[in-house]
């Protein structure tokens, strides 16, 4: 069995359960800190994260339903930038603090394929800087061939950018690789690079359509731990823990 030539993860709702308790948190405490009446609640939340980007949310929210004072619209660029530096540096605390665990199977299947020499990427929307900190304090004994993060290409998911430049930081063939993702918009963008996806649902994404997957799971899952059920797709040997040999073979 030949094994995927790079395994590209999602970060957030994938490696870490961020957003509800995370990404959220850290939103609401940076409004809060800047005087504004903002505040995301679960709900609201669940219909912000399918807009791709935290900057592009805030911007989504401002324009829709204001950050209840005025803003000069010469000035929300600027403004922004500066919640979302804030809305990280929060985040990043939560993080370093150790509140946000990561999801089952995550540590597992990425040990696997560095004990099998199959290289690793982090491709995520978050910025650089949070994408190193889940590196670093949740994933410190796994190696990362390349860790793409933020505003690193030109157009977010559900576009394909991150992905293609994936593959082309790997050398990688695309129809050789296996992308793990969350949500619809993800699953989208892998598809669209040309590799096949996996989806991990999360509690913000699980009533989305994955028709285009390979395969869709609520979680990786662990054998002494939480296991997954299996959404879509169909693989040899599934028992509630995904492991490398089994995505290996939906590339066969």
């Amino acid at each position: 069995m030949t094994l995927p030539q790079a395994l590209f993860f999602d970060m957030d709702g994938v490696i870490i359960d961020t957003e509800k308790d995370g990404h959220r948190i850290a939103f609401n405490q940076a409004f809060s800190e800047f005087g504004f009446e903002v505040f995301w609640d679960v709900d609201h939340y669940g219909e912000l994260i399918r807009i791709s980007g935290g900057k592009e949310r805030m911007r989504h929210h401002l324009e829709t339903r204001g950050f209840g004072r005025p803003v000069d619209a010469s000035q929300a660029d600027e403004l922004i930038r500066t919640l979302h530096k804030r809305k990280t540096e929060i985040f990043i605390d939560l993080i370093e603090g150790g509140g946000l665990k990561l999801r089952p199977g995550i540590h597992r299947l990425m040990k696997e394929a560095n004990d099998r020499n199959v290289p690793i990427c982090i491709c995520t929307t978050a910025t650089q800087k949070a994408a190193q900190a889940v590196a670093a304090k949740s994933l410190p004994d796994i190696r990362f061939a390349h860790i793409l993060a933020g505003d690193i290409v030109a157009r977010k998911k559900p576009a394909p950018d991150i992905y293609l430049l994936a593959l082309e930081k790997t050398g990688a063939d695309a129809a050789r690789c296996v992308v793990v993702e969350d949500s619809r918009n993800g699953m989208l963008a892998g598809v669209g690079a040309g590799a096949q996806v996996v989806v991990t649902t999360s509690i913000y994404t699980r009533g989305e359509n994955f028709d285009e997957a390979a395969l869709a799971v609520t979680c990786l899952g662990d054998p002494a731990g939480e296991r997954g059920t299996l959404i879509r797709g169909e693989v040899d040997g599934y028992q509630g823990v995904l492991t490398l040999d089994m995505l290996a073979g939906l590339l066969s």
